[in-house]
């Protein structure tokens, strides 16, 4: 396994879009709080907010100990050559607390606001790492080989990821799934899972937060194809997910609930659990959560 990778076994992160709301020259109050609370990684999306390369620059510049994953970038936003040339840079000059997570992102945000072709998803992907594998870098830092993960749910992109690259980061998935993704990966290929958890709040409250989560991913097929094959239907796919949906998706309770949950990832196979906290609105810093779940750090969820 890779030595980044490594030093995420058994320990908990943070997913978020939150960091997003905060301008550049203060995300170092974010990367505080996480690394405080003993956090190991933060893994950041790409879609309607900052370039990937460029956001996680900054957070790495502005952490110390933290390892910053794309989570993920899209392979539609840069060509395979500016990835692996950026990713080398990165790495390096974090002393490679860096790792890339690729994703064939969505055909509404691909054709919609980027104005490219959607290509079929498998095939598109490794058309990819084929010459991300084969991009010239020529800079200092071209001997630097960061970890690569894939964004994967299906069998054929798990089986690509442990083929292909250092291992997957599925998203809005269950234990069942965990354990799935295991099976497909094999023993040795590294594997994240990031988990959506409202902490506290009375039920109201968590499916209110959990329904408003959920509401564009219920539109977007991949994730419907992901779910249907976990037993869920046509009847759970109302815009922001049944209350079924919801409670298998959502962690609801207070920190030993959360922190069992981890655990369940864990045993089913899951190296590393990124939480992503839903706080009361979809763009607020859950600072106060963060701090609260703090004690899920390295070696914590044993217990």
């Amino acid at each position: 396994m890779h030595p980044t990778l490594a030093r995420l076994q058994g320990t908990v992160g943070i997913w978020t879009t939150t960091h997003e709301t905060v301008r550049p020259s203060r995300v170092g109050a974010i990367t505080s709080v996480l690394e405080a609370g003993g956090f190991s990684a933060i893994w950041t999306p790409e879609a309607y907010g900052r370039e990937a390369m460029t956001g996680a620059m900054l957070l790495l510049e502005a952490s110390s100990t933290l390892v910053v994953a794309t989570g993920i970038a899209s392979i539609y936003a840069r060509d395979a050559m500016a990835a692996a040339a950026a990713s080398r840079t990165l790495a390096e000059r974090s002393s490679e607390r860096f790792v890339l997570g690729l994703g064939v992102s969505h055909r509404p945000l691909v054709e919609r606001t980027r104005g490219g072709v959607y290509e079929p998803p498998l095939e598109a992907m490794a058309t990819y790492l084929d010459a991300y594998e084969g991009a010239a870098v020529l800079s200092a830092e071209r001997d630097v080989q960061p970890p690569v993960v894939l964004a994967a749910l299906g069998p054929k992109m798990l089986h690509l990821a442990a083929t292909r690259t250092d291992g997957a980061l599925p998203y809005l998935v269950t234990t069942e799934h965990t354990e799935r993704a295991r099976s497909a990966l094999g023993p040795d290929s590294f594997l994240a899972v990031e988990q959506s958890v409202v902490l506290g709040e009375d039920r109201g409250e968590f499916l209110r937060r959990a329904h408003e989560h959920l509401n564009v991913y219920t539109g977007l097929e991949n994730y419907r194809a992901s779910w249907r094959r976990l037993g869920f239907d046509d009847e759970d796919f109302v815009r922001g997910g049944s209350e079924r949906l919801c409670e298998a998706l959502v962690v609801h309770g207070d920190a030993e609930a959360i922190e069992r949950r981890v655990g369940e990832h864990m045993a089913a196979g899951a190296d590393h659990v990124c939480l992503q906290v839903l706080g009361a609105t979809l763009v607020e810093v859950p600072f106060e959560q963060w701090s609260a779940l703090g004690e899920l750090r390295s070696g914590d969820t044993s217990a």
